[in-house]
């Protein structure tokens, strides 16, 4: 069973305040602890407690966080900020990822549009493609251009294969064996 979504916002209620309070507390201090254990780190965590404004708890001990803070303090500020992020240079950065990742797929979507076009018109005989769209016919035109550049480029380093030493001691009995590939539907989704 899933648990349920919790608002966050300002509990008004005293008790439920103070028991949400320790329990997330608890829970912080549980997850701090993991994680230096876990991935060797050093950490503290310095809570203020609204009972007790004047005495905060700290963990592991004052001492340990004492120095944990002071070899925070002896990173010069260059090393700190260069590892740092506000909220807006952090969301600015996974916007330009996501536009980044939007483009690339866009333009796979596009090849593999334009790939089933070529087929269908391969296959059709060239019935169904729609020539009042200039859009596909130029990508239409660039894909054609690129796919016969790659089958250019594999001929010819066949052909370099087929003159070296070894193969020119067989003779001319070597042939050149250009595999054509299938295009279908299937194998482009």
């Amino acid at each position: 069973m899933t648990r349920a979504k919790i608002e966050l916002a300002y509990i008004t209620d005293p008790a439920k305040r103070k028991a949400t309070f320790k329990k997330r507390k608890n829970g912080l201090m549980k997850k701090i602890r993991e994680i230096t254990v876990l991935c060797g780190i050093d950490a503290c965590a310095v809570v203020y407690s609204p009972d007790l404004p004047n005495k905060p708890e700290v963990w592991p001990s004052e001492s340990e966080a004492r120095s944990v803070i002071s070899k925070f303090n002896g990173v010069s500020e260059a090393e700190k900020r260069k590892k740092m992020f506000c909220q807006e240079s952090f969301i600015r950065q996974r916007i330009d990822k996501g536009k980044e990742q939007l483009k690339k797929l866009k333009n796979e979507n596009r090849k593999r549009e334009i790939n089933l076009l070529m087929c269908e018109y391969l296959t059709h005989g060239g019935n169904n493609l729609d020539s009042n769209n200039m859009s596909y016919l130029k990508d239409f035109s660039f894909f054609t251009d690129q796919n016969l550049d790659e089958i250019r480029n594999k001929i010819t380093m066949l052909h370099t294969q087929e003159e070296t030493p070894e193969n020119m001691a067989q003779g001319d009995q070597a042939q050149v064996h250009v595999p054509m590939t299938n295009f279908s539907r299937e194998k482009l989704n």
